[in-house]
């Protein structure tokens, strides 16, 4: 027996009403992938509207409503926290481009270094001429010397520097 396009037996002029197809399963189709979970939300309160009926639709819909607006919460203070950090590191660069910390200056500070390489100068020259003569005794001074010149090639450089900030 073959059917017509409207589920009649051909040939036949009554009959049985034709069967409607099943209703499709309600799906989201149109959601992008961007949160499979929410859309699996989605999905499960479609199916269970179909178990329940439409008198839970509000109940139904209030609750996938909260999830969704839970989801909306998380990302926005993930983005905010996000921009924050941010914010923060840009604001630390900048502060840190304005004047690096180079240590102590001014006159007192070279005073204070002076001072304390001819007081620690005292101490190590009597040791090292006495265990190890004249080369000791260079090497002693040759460090005391180095020292100072140390600082002294960093206070150069620092003055340098801010002559080229004043400039800009």
């Amino acid at each position: 027996m073959t059917l017509c396009n409207d589920g009649r037996a051909r040939g036949s002029r009554g009959g049985l009403a034709p069967v409607p197809p099943a209703p499709a399963r309600a799906s989201v189709t149109g959601m992008s992938g961007a949160d499979p979970e929410l859309r699996r939300e989605l999905d499960a309160t479609l199916r269970t509207r179909e178990d329940l009926g439409p008198e839970y639709d509000e109940a139904l819909l209030d609750a996938f409503l909260e999830k969704v607006d839970q989801r909306l919460d998380e990302a926005v203070d993930t983005r905010v926290r996000r921009r924050l950090a941010e914010q923060r590191m840009t604001s630390v660069r900048e502060e840190s481009g304005r004047r690096p910390f180079d240590g102590p200056t001014g006159p007192g500070a070279v005073f204070a270094l002076a001072l304390t390489s001819l007081v620690l100068a005292i101490p190590l020259t009597a040791i090292a001429g006495d265990q190890a003569g004249l080369p000791g005794l260079l090497i002693v001074w040759a460090g005391v010397v180095g020292v100072n010149a140390v600082n002294a090639a960093g206070r150069l450089t620092r003055a340098h520097r801010e002559d080229h900030r004043a400039d800009d």
